[in-house]
């Protein structure tokens, strides 16, 4: 089966091979004749024979597609740019399985108010025939919940389950009124008319916005304290308040840009997620996110979201930010432009408002991810940002660190400690006793360490657990001499592709960079990965240490207490943990060592013998 396989795909390069040098579009096809991938090229030779080459440097996702792959066909185009219009144009007709693919769930949204006694405003994703007042429709659906929620909380309506009149006075208030964000009608301290008064209010700010209110509300106030009811005064200039936080939080998400997307990438072990801020006249106007599963290869993933997303939408903003770079950019502007009908941008902003958008951004976006993935969102973001700041194809999710461990070239050990998907793995952390290296030769201890996991993995790989298992990334406590001591013996065994780099520490043993082959990577001003980085090497090196300890502990017991007549095991385990340390042992008298735990008389003189010989020979 295997060599069927390997047959097939020889013969597909070969194929491939006689493609034209030109600009076309690819499909791929598995055994039932279905499209699996569609995909553009500059030269088509050149870009289809690379599927049918060597898997090394395929990511997962390309291996899988290859492995489906019965047959493809081609098609020429003139120009690079009409290939990519007719990839698009093909991926959004047949939906191929391999191809980024987006569920549009942009519908109408509305805003409904309940026809009762007491009404309720809610968010509605379809306006139906029962007697209810809607408002809209509104195609974002995140701006429309956005908006209902910032109603509730101004204007302290009730958002439980609870039905008035019947449930009044039937139970305690919730938690919302006790932190003023419901005006509680279940407590019957508001009269129906109230509640109305104050729905109509909500409701002509949903229909005019901040500003009208308050300026409306103002009025009212004001003639309220002309009055004198100071009370409903008050209750009107809370609700005010309430509106301007609102108008001061908007500004938080304000632009210098008029209209504008903000796009940005996160990834997980496991899954992706497209963020899309959507701003109109300087403000955050809409936002999507789009969870995905294995995307591949970063640059190829964020050009077919490009070409998907804007497939689906009809307003395309002058100027789209992105995080990171993708594949044809120049093409997909050219694009982006015909389709507005006007010049369209595709930037990557590397300082100042734009570069905090982009966090932003992309943190939500790793907050989906960590959300899909049962993780927090600072350990999904964590992940992205060091597999962004190493240059790593996806987020590591196993990574193995290693520290060396000795004192003057004494007891020579390690410790191999195990983060996976951002949390240590203590069930997979290893104690090494390096076997072949004397004195004070870290390098070599490390060239050893690494040697003997790799011939683990050979022996254990079948199990795919523990040393079966091969990291996404290997961090070795030391600078570039650590990492090119260690390379040689990976590319040896055949893993130089495995990502291999030093954790560098300061003149305070904090973590301060990432050490590779040729230079240093600083990491202090990217905060998660930082943190990240630096937990893992104070791990590593408080395993490698306690390991140590241990192992000179056990020596000095071997060496002194074990030497003494009389005394085995039990009986120096016990003396340690009743006297702490051998050198208290040593400065015991006669009469301490016998009221020790398990020492006999004759045991309590052997050790007082020992360790004072000139005190035997004269009889004292």
């Amino acid at each position: 089966m295997e060599e069927d396989h390997r047959r097939h795909i020889r013969e597909l390069r070969a194929r491939a091979m006689r493609l034209p040098l030109q600009p076309g579009v690819y499909l791929m096809h598995d055994a039932s004749g279905e499209i699996i991938y569609i995909g553009k090229a500059k030269a088509l030779k050149n870009r289809v024979s690379q599927y049918f080459g060597s898997e090394r440097h395929h990511n997962r996702k390309v291996r899988q597609m290859v492995a489906h792959v019965s047959y493809f066909e081609y098609i020429v185009t003139d120009s690079e740019f009409e290939a990519l219009v007719l990839e698009c144009s093909l991926i959004k007709q047949h939906m191929p399985k391999y191809n980024i693919l987006l569920k549009d769930d942009k519908g109408y949204h509305y805003i409904r108010i309940s026809r009762e006694s007491w009404p309720r405003i809610s968010q509605a994703k379809q306006k139906l025939d029962d007697g209810a007042e809607y408002l809209g429709p509104y195609v974002s659906s995140w701006a429309t919940k956005e908006s209902v929620d910032e109603a509730l909380k101004i204007f302290r309506l009730p958002t439980c389950t609870r039905r008035f009149p019947q449930d009044i006075k039937k139970a305690r208030p919730c938690l919302n009124y006790y932190i003023k964000q419901c005006c509680a009608p279940c407590r019957g301290a508001i009269s129906c008319g109230e509640y109305n008064e104050i729905v109509r209010e909500a409701v002509e700010f949903l229909r005019g916005g901040s500003g009208s209110s308050v300026r409306e509300l103002t009025a009212r106030m004001e003639e309220a304290a002309e009055a004198l009811d100071f009370e409903r005064a008050a209750r009107i200039r809370d609700r005010i308040e309430a509106l301007k936080k609102v108008h001061e939080r908007q500004k938080v998400v304000a632009v210098r840009v008029p209209e504008q997307d903000v796009i940005a990438l996160a990834q997980g072990p496991s899954k992706a997620c497209f963020e899309v801020f959507r701003f109109q006249e300087g403000r955050l106007c809409d936002r999507e996110s789009f969870l995905l599963s294995d995307i591949g290869d970063d640059k190829t993933a964020r050009a077919e979201f490009l070409t998907q997303y804007y497939s689906m939408r009809d307003r395309i903003p002058p100027r789209i930010s992105l995080d990171g770079p993708a594949a044809s950019m120049e093409l997909i502007a050219r694009w982006l432009s015909e389709k507005a009908g006007r010049k369209v941008t595709l930037s990557l902003p590397q300082r100042g408002e734009q570069k905090d958008l982009l966090e932003m951004c992309r943190s939500n976006a790793a907050e989906q991810v960590a959300q899909s993935t049962g993780r927090t969102g600072r350990e999904a973001a964590a992940l992205d940002e060091l597999s962004r700041l190493l240059g790593l194809p996806k987020p590591p999710a196993y990574i193995e660190a290693y520290d060396i461990s000795n004192l003057q070239g004494g007891e020579n050990v390690a410790g191999m400690v195990v983060f996976e998907d951002g949390r240590p793995l203590k069930s997979a952390y290893r104690k090494f006793s390096i076997k072949t290296v004397e004195g004070q030769d870290d390098y070599g201890s490390m060239r050893e360490v690494i040697t003997r996991r790799f011939q683990e993995y050979f022996r254990q790989k079948e199990s795919g657990e523990g040393f079966g298992r091969l990291p996404d990334l290997i961090l070795l406590d030391g600078g570039r001499g650590q990492v090119s001591a260690v390379r040689p013996v990976l590319e040896e065994m055949g893993f130089g592709d495995l990502p291999l780099f030093g954790m560098v520490k300061d003149d305070k043993h904090r973590t301060r960079a990432i050490a590779r082959d040729g230079g240093e990577i600083s990491i202090q001003s990217n905060r998660a990965a930082f943190t990240l980085v630096g937990s893992i090497q104070e791990e590593v090196h408080r395993f490698a240490i306690g390991y140590h300890r241990q192992k000179r502990k056990k020596t000095v017991l071997g060496s002194s207490l074990l030497e003494i007549p009389g005394i085995g095991q039990t009986r120096a385990k016990a003396l340690l943990r009743h006297f702490q340390t051998v050198a208290a042992i040593r400065s015991a008298d006669l009469e301490e060592l016998e009221a020790a735990p398990c020492m006999t008389k004759p045991a309590a003189r052997a050790v007082y013998s020992y360790y004072h010989p000139e005190k035997e020979e004269s009889g004292t």
